[in-house]
C-alpha cells in the first residue's frame, strides 16, 4: 500500500488462482540521496525475510528456470490427471531462441474442451527417451483443475510418458 507496507493474503491469492507475483524494487532518488545503494539492499534483505517468514507459501525464484521448476513442483501437488497424447517433439536450435531446448507437444481433452500444449523438457531429457516419443504415443498429463492450460508430462518425481 502508499505506507511501503507488504499485504500477504496467501489464501485469497490461491482462491484468486494467482501462482506467482513478479516484483521490482524501486528506491525514491530525492528521499534516499546518497544512500540508495544501501536502501535498495535493505528492500531485497526484507524480501527474504518476507519468503522465510512465510516459507509454506513463498518461493523466491531468482530465474525463469526456478519458476518453472516451482511449476512442476505445485503442479505435482495438485495436479489431477487424464489421457493425452504426443504430437512432436521439437529440438529448437540456438538461432530460434536464446538456447537450444527440447520441446515435447501434447494434446489432451478436459471437460469437452480439448488442449494443444508443449513442455520444455530441456533439462529434464535424463527422465525422457526421446527416442520413444513419437506421434501418437500415449501418455498422462496433469493438469491444473482450475486453469486446465496449465499442465505437464513430466517432472522431477512423476512421468506421464508411456514409453
Amino acid at each position: 500500500d502508499s505506507t511501503g507496507t507488504i499485504i500477504c493474503q496467501f489464501d485469497y491469492d490461491a482462491w484468486g488462482n494467482l501462482a506467482a507475483e513478479f516484483f521490482a524494487i524501486w528506491v525514491e532518488p530525492q528521499e534516499w540521496r546518497g544512500r540508495l545503494v544501501r536502501r535498495a539492499l535493505d528492500l531485497i534483505d526484507g524480501v527474504y525475510a518476507q519468503v522465510r517468514k512465510h516459507a509454506g507459501a513463498m518461493r523466491l525464484g531468482l530465474a525463469a528456470d526456478d519458476i518453472e521448476r516451482e511449476r512442476r513442483t505445485w503442479l505435482n501437488g495438485v495436479g489431477r490427471i487424464t489421457d493425452g497424447t504426443v504430437i512432436d517433439v521439437q529440438e529448437l536450435d540456438l538461432e530460434s531462441s536464446h538456447r537450444a531446448a527440447t520441446m515435447l507437444i501434447y494434446k489432451y481433452d478436459v471437460a469437452g474442451v480439448s488442449y494443444e500444449c508443449s513442455q520444455d523438457v530441456t533439462y529434464l531429457r535424463h527422465w525422457v527417451n526421446l527416442h520413444s516419443c513419437r506421434l501418437g504415443l500415449p501418455t498422462s498429463v496433469k493438469y491444473d483443475p482450475q486453469n486446465p492450460g496449465n499442465s505437464l508430462v513430466v517432472s522431477e518425481t512423476w512421468m506421464g510418458l508411456r514409453q
